[in-house]
């Protein structure tokens, strides 16, 4: 009964939030109330047992990524009224868009469990002693070792790239110079100067 009631809760929740983020005026909002939406799905996700996912929700999503999107909507200039401005315009494509990802979805859930030859019945179960994460990193670093390690090679280039993007040689900019702030003495830093009284400091 709990679960039940923790689930339409969970599931409420999330799609209170998800509408609050697109129809929120002030971006700032659309990302606190997406933050929201992402730990109620890993709420939702605690239910059915995928920890692993609902820790990547929180930790990733919540921590990393949408933190990132507050950071660079609240220090980026942007005219948010000039952007609503071709909302209309771009409509009709939005909801083409919506329909081809909701029959790729209602594809997906229909070929999974297509009678006796889905992909759900060709699934290997998991026993019931083995815990969900454990299942997960087994599989991981034995049958998808090499898809793992080119994963994460891919996001190594990725990294290194913006790095090598962003890193470009820019005039007017004041760097340090270690070696220079090493050679300067103490008398040449400070001036001990005996100010009399009344009287006003001397640049």
């Amino acid at each position: 009964m709990i679960q039940t009631i923790a689930f339409y809760l969970f599931a409420f929740m999330v799609i209170a939030s998800a509408t609050l983020t697109i129809m929120a005026r002030n971006p700032v909002h659309s990302v606190l109330w997406l933050i929201l939406a992402f730990f109620n799905a890993a709420g939702l996700m605690v239910l059915i047992g995928a920890e692993f996912i609902a820790m990547l929700l929180v930790i990733v999503y919540v921590g990393a990524v949408a933190v990132l999107f507050l950071f660079v909507v609240m220090m980026l200039d942007i005219d948010f009224a000039e952007l609503r401005s071709g909302f209309a315009k771009y409509l009709p494509f939005g909801v083409l868009l919506v329909i081809l990802l909701a029959a790729e979805m209602i594809f997906a859930v229909g070929a999974w469990n297509a009678g006796g030859i889905g992909l759900a019945a060709r699934a290997a179960p998991t026993p019931v002693e083995v815990p969900n994460i454990e299942a997960l990193g087994t599989l991981i670093y034995t049958r998808y070792l090499y898809t793992f390690e080119g994963a994460g090679m891919v996001l190594l280039v990725a990294l290194i790239g913006a790095i090598v993007l962003t890193h470009r040689t820019r005039g007017g900019v004041k760097t340090q110079n270690v070696a220079r702030q090493n050679q300067r003495r103490p008398e040449d830093a400070t001036r001990n100067v005996n100010q009399p009284v009344g009287q006003g400091m001397e640049l």
